[in-house]
């Protein structure tokens, strides 16, 4: 921690904020300069989290020399984290390729969707079962009926699965049926969901929030992080902009930099990100191209009936055609795609 003196600090405040800091146990290095004056504090800065420094009379600034993110941060974890999911590996080198449709709807659709994403290459699950819509007259989830569906289709085409928790009181229902916990773009800063998921040991898929910065995301990762649960994987799945020809604007350069200032794997969401078909594939690639650590794709093989988000939606052989290109260009950048457990049944 880093504190600047106003210029016009008196000698007896710069010694009262030597005091402050001295009695919280830390220590104190004065330096006067040309233009400023500054002290540095050496210690752990956590114990400076609840002292409000920028109260005292003389202090113009304080700056923290760690990001407030500091488990997810670069400093605290320099090599990137590998999370697994049932076998799948997620990070360092390895790539997530996760689809299905964006609501579960019936178990004979869940089944030919699940043999099709198989099919493809796809080695994790998606499907929702607990959908947080903005009308309450539209879809909402087929509930635990629809997890138990999920379950049965991931354990028939050895694909682990990937379904988001809203609601604290679903937590151990979802993990019960769950390789992996989704926390949506409109929980993101849902902060009591995120400590009750971090107490849990599943991994956690974190999708960043529609107006939310990237340190906001960070920081809702160190809450996950913070509960004990080391397996979190970021999602970038676009964030409101003022241009209406796609759903959201698709924040490519979220992925770099999140890699650079977090240890932790970043995902892309085109689907959610763009909101047209058309645009997914070459927006995939970009994800990609810029280190994404893996792809997350709404797949429907009737989207014109689709209960939620449809027309986001890729066709099975689009998908199929879409997998085969993230191959060539995983190859091309020393990626690999972590198969799935088990036997396809196709």
């Amino acid at each position: 921690m880093i504190i600047i003196l106003k210029d016009s600090a008196t000698p007896e405040q710069v010694d009262h904020v030597i005091e402050r800091v001295e009695s919280l146990g830390l220590q104190a290095h004065l330096s006067r300069g040309t233009y400023r004056t500054v002290i540095g504090v050496i210690g752990d800065e956590e114990k400076l989290q609840a002292a409000p420094l920028m109260a005292i009379p003389g202090v113009a600034q304080v700056m923290p020399v760690l990001p407030p993110y500091k488990l997810a941060s670069r400093q605290a974890h320099p090599q990137p984290t590998v999370v697994d999911v049932s076998g799948v590996k997620i990070g360092g080198g390895h790539l997530a390729l996760i689809a299905g449709p964006c609501a579960i709807e019936s178990a004979e659709r869940m089944d030919g969707i699940a043999r099709a994403v198989k099919a493809a290459g796809a080695n994790l699950l998606r499907g929702g079962a607990f959908k947080p819509r903005t009308s309450p007259y539209s879809f909402q989830g087929m509930g635990e009926d629809g997890l138990k569906i999920l379950r049965e289709a991931g354990d028939k085409y050895g694909l682990p699965v990937v379904t988001e928790v809203m609601d604290p009181r679903r937590i151990e229902m979802v993990v019960e049926y769950a390789d992996m916990i989704q926390l949506g773009a409109r929980n993101m800063q849902n902060f009591v969901l995120l400590t009750e998921v971090g107490a849990t040991n599943k991994p956690v898929l974190l999708k960043r929030g529609m107006s939310a910065t990237i340190k906001d995301l960070l920081m809702s990762a160190e809450y996950i992080l913070s509960e004990g649960n080391p397996n979190v994987v970021l999602c970038e799945r676009g964030v409101k902009g003022f241009d209406t020809e796609t759903r959201n604007l698709y924040d490519v350069s979220a992925v770099p930099v999140c890699h650079g200032l977090s240890h932790l794997p970043i995902v892309v969401d085109p689907s959610h990100a763009t909101g047209r078909p058309d645009l997914i594939v070459p927006c995939a690639l970009a994800g990609v191209a810029a280190g994404a650590d893996g792809v997350h794709v709404e797949v429907h093989d009737q989207p014109e009936e689709a209960l939620s988000d449809g027309a986001q939606a890729l066709l099975p052989d689009q998908y199929t055609e879409l997998v085969g290109q993230i191959r060539r260009l995983a190859d091309l950048l020393g990626k690999q795609i972590s198969p799935s457990g088990g036997l396809a049944e196709v």
